[in-house]
């Protein structure tokens, strides 16, 4: 870039601060309130719930019903990194990435309807477990769980980290690292005491806050701009005063208020909308253990439906109340939600390559009056926790599950129980060192940043998962070499893609032609593409899976008798069952409870809290429940009800996406 081309820079000094106002006092009497009663609802749901057994801890004892399961889906989807991002995202370039919020609509039916029957069926507590029972051994099993954990780092805990953190950073005026480890030391408590019951319950207390607080914010917004009219016009009239002459910096879009565009020169061309982004879309939703678990923890299929049909109904929402405010955000506060310049931007918001992330914080903190300010900082940790507590409890169950008690066969149940809570700490550190990267991606659009990484890494996993669901002929090495094939593919390209950044509005595209013709959607259509033929290929070229591979692991095998298995004794704990005979039962009975009755109170409730006690073996509650018992059944006139719901919901579906194409 050279000095030259620029209009002249005002003196830093005279730069206004990006945020003028900050919390008062009774702000800050809402937040305390806030915390009081998320607390509240984690120790009820604490109370409510038999926390050292396997189901109660990682499945809430599969006894939820419909409404907190779909609030929980819905609160672990929009974290802190949606209200930042799709608002920023809004601000820089128009309403074509909440084609992603209803995408979503259809693959959480999809869930409902056709992964989680086969799932229930097959009686899985983790999605790599459904993978090592469906092909057998354990590669793929292991691939995908270390994935998953590479993918919940990537684009998930570090971006609502930074999400939240930044938003704090912009009202308090703090250090974001600061903001980063206090953020963290907020959801410590639930991600280690509560299980997952405590988090869907406190997830559903949030959602109704983030809510009423967006909604809040919406009116106050669209007050300001002047209606819907103003709003048309106004974000196609705001260019900052200070940009780069005879170029497109911080000019608007002329096809921002149109959801599919050009199929090659745009930023989210229409083909790749609807194809592209289906298939990581799907690995989300129908297949990512952070999802798959809450709906899994329902009491019936049922009420997994219609949790699926509550969230559905709830991915309208965020185009009203985040995405249009941060639209209205840039008409009202151009030059610096806007700034075109880099070395603007880095005085506004600390970020050279765009400031269009601090669109919604911009907003509470300008726009609202004192005590609904403390709501919307109540509303932004709402969103980050939610999303964290579910990450965090979601990541602990398949490495305790999936890795370590694949290598330490034999482990104690304190030890599987101590080392779930350590990899937390693992993740939040590996996280923590990732923002910097995260900071600098994508022009400073966030939402986009998580959905290119996405299309990276995760159509492989999407197709295995589709292929193992609905082709009974998908093997094991099929299935393993079209995900390791599909991966270092996708990886090459994730790779390219740092070291050859997107240029600035300014600067000549000179990357490689993989990168500047074939856009991130287009190329995860590809790369599906490509894993689906070698998963084909080589599963027709070597031998048939097993019938055990097939019974009740697929949609057509559903429904097959449960082979009986032998009774066997076991002992339970928050992670792990060890089986032993009746002999070492009764000889382990009487060493477990005069230790029990020796242990101090205060140990006792120190392990209470964490969901970590230490019980006598004679007390190790009911067994853990038969594939037989999860069964397929629904009564006749509730599966009617959500049924008609179903079409209901695709219809409103296809109305919204119509209507804005």
């Amino acid at each position: 870039m050279e000095v030259h081309q620029m209009t002249s820079m005002p003196p830093t000094s005279s730069v206004p601060p990006v945020i003028t106002a900050t919390l008062a006092a009774v702000d800050i009497v809402v937040l305390v309130v806030y915390f009081l009663l998320i607390l509240a609802v984690g120790i009820w749901s604490m109370w409510r719930t038999k926390r050292s057994t396997v189901d109660g801890y990682f499945l809430a004892g599969r006894n939820m019903t419909w409404w907190p399961v779909g609030a929980s889906l819905f609160a672990s989807n929009i974290g802190s990194g949606h209200f930042i991002g799709l608002a920023g995202s809004g601000a820089a370039a128009g309403i074509a990435a909440i084609a992603y919020e209803w995408n979503g609509m259809l693959m959480v039916l999809l869930l409902g309807w056709l992964f989680l029957p086969i799932y229930i069926a097959s009686g899985v507590k983790t999605m790599p477990e459904y993978l090592q029972r469906r092909f057998g051994g354990r590669r793929t099993q292991l691939f995908i769980t270390i994935l998953s954990l590479f993918i919940y780092i990537f684009t998930k805990i570090s971006v609502d980290m930074y999400a939240g953190a930044l938003f704090i950073q912009l009202a308090l005026q703090w250090n974001i690292y600061l903001a980063v480890v206090l953020l963290l030391s907020i959801t410590a408590l639930y991600t280690v005491a509560g299980g997952l019951a405590a988090v869907i319950y406190t997830d559903a207390a949030q959602t109704a806050i983030m809510l009423v607080g967006s909604l809040i914010l919406m009116g106050f917004s669209f007050a300001e701009v002047g209606g819907w009219e103003a709003l048309m016009e106004g974000y196609s009239k705001a260019i900052p005063s200070i940009r780069v002459p005879n170029t497109t910096c911080g000019i608007p879009r002329d096809d921002a208020f149109h959801l599919f565009r050009h199929p090659v020169t745009s930023d989210l061309p229409w083909p790749g909308v609807i194809f592209g982004m289906s298939i990581p879309s799907l690995w989300y939703w129908c297949s990512d253990q952070v999802i798959v678990q809450r709906s899994l923890a329902a009491k019936t299929l049922t009420h997994a439906k219609g949790g699926s049909l509550l969230t559905a109904y709830l991915k309208v929402l965020p185009f009203f109340v985040i995405m249009l405010p941060g639209m209205i955000s840039r008409i009202l506060y151009t030059d610096e939600v806007a700034c075109a310049t880099p070395e603007l931007c880095e005085q506004i918001c600390g970020n050279p390559v765009g400031c269009t992330d601090i669109a919604y914080a911009k907003m509470v903190m300008e726009l609202l009056p004192i005590g609904l300010r403390g709501l919307m900082m109540a509303v932004m940790i709402a969103a980050l926790m939610s999303s964290l507590t579910s990450i965090f409890n979601s990541a602990s169950t398949i490495f305790t599950m999936d890795v370590w008690k694949t290598f330490r066969t034999r482990a104690t149940e304190w030890e599987l129980m101590v080392v779930g809570r350590v990899f937390v700490l693992v993740l939040v550190v590996a996280s923590v060192l990732w923002i910097p990267v995260v900071q600098a991606s994508q022009g400073g659009q966030l939402f986009i940043y998580i959905q290119s990484i996405s299309t990276y890494l995760q159509p492989p996993v999407s197709v295995i998962f589709l292929m193992g669901c609905f082709w009974k002929r998908t093997n094991e090495q099929g299935a393993f070499w079209g995900l390791v094939i599909g991966l270092v593919v996708g990886c090459v390209r994730m790779l390219l893609d740092f070291i050859y950044p997107a240029p600035l509005c300014y600067e000549e595209d000179d990357r490689p032609a993989v990168l500047k013709y074939v856009h991130y959607l287009y190329f995860s259509l590809i790369l599906s593409v490509i894993t689906l033929l070698i998963v084909i290929v080589i599963s027709l070229a070597t031998e048939k899976p097993k019938p055990e591979q097939i019974s009740r692991l697929t949609w057509y095998t559903r429904l097959d008798p449960v082979v009986p298995k032998q009774p066997i004794f076991s002992v339970q704990s928050s992670f792990g069952t060890s089986e032993v005979s009746g002999e070492n039962k009764e000889h382990r009975r009487k060493d477990s409870s005069s230790s029990v009755q020796a242990q101090p109170r205060w140990k006792s409730a120190l392990y209470w809290l964490c969901g970590m006690e230490r019980r006598k073996d004679g007390d190790e509650g009911p067994a853990p429940p038969e594939e037989n018992e999860h069964s397929l059944e629904e009564k006749p006139h509730l599966r009617h009800v959500v049924n008609i719901n179903l079409i209901i919901c695709l219809s409103v579906a296809a109305f919204i996406v119509g209507y804005w194409a």
